[in-house]
């Protein structure tokens, strides 16, 4: 006899939402038969499914910001995703995590107390130059952005920023379709920007 779940019960199960259920449920992403007009899901084919999504990995996203609320975001909705995210809450901590972890694409703060995003940009380039760096900011123009630019290429992410514009942004670097990560992240121009959309973070 199969073991069928209620959509609470998978969502607890895969430790997401129950939205994040029915938006996999209306993309027709996840394994599920109705049951007396009701959504079931069988335990064995939601394994092979999670099998098969861990195919491709899961990325390694690192968030270094100061701002608790922006990191909270982040983790929000890229865990919800199946990635795993690190953060950081300032430059010297998010360093030391790109030097000890296996890092697949970095968002940045461009303005932090301490050691600033620029400071911090040029210290990844020299240590993981091939790794893709998303840099945040509210000031696309200021004199810091072109301090960064003559560090090396990278995208970036104007603020304020909403959820889908983080998803794009990983989207764009990681070749998902925003279930899972399919390959390491190809370098984009530093012309690269995201749209700005609804649920946005203010600017600073």
């Amino acid at each position: 006899m199969k073991d069928l779940l209620t959509a609470e019960e998978v969502a607890q199960y895969l430790r997401v939402t129950k939205k994040t259920v029915y938006r996999l449920l209306k993309q027709g992403k996840i394994p599920a038969t109705k049951v007396a007009y009701q959504w079931r899901f069988d335990r064995n084919s939601i394994d092979e499914w999670l099998r098969r999504k861990a195919v491709g990995g899961v990325a390694c996203i690192l968030v270094i910001d100061d701002e608790d609320i922006v990191r909270a975001l982040f983790r929000e909705v890229l865990a919800e995703i199946g990635h795993m995210v690190l953060t950081a809450k300032d430059g010297a901590e998010g360093l030391e995590l790109v030097k000890r972890e296996e890092v697949d694409l970095v968002f940045l703060d461009l303005k932090m107390p301490g050691m600033n995003g620029v400071e911090v940009f040029r210290e990844i380039k020299t240590k993981k130059p091939t790794l893709p760096v998303v840099i945040i900011t509210g000031y696309p123009d200021s004199d810091m952005m072109v301090q960064a630019l003559a560090q090396g290429p990278f995208a970036i992410m104007n603020k304020p920023f909403s959820c889908r514009d983080i998803l794009e942004a990983v989207n764009s670097f990681l070749g998902t379709d925003s279930q899972g990560f399919k390959g390491r992240a190809q370098m984009r121009p530093n012309n690269s920007s995201m749209s700005n959309r609804s649920r946005k973070l203010g600017t600073r």
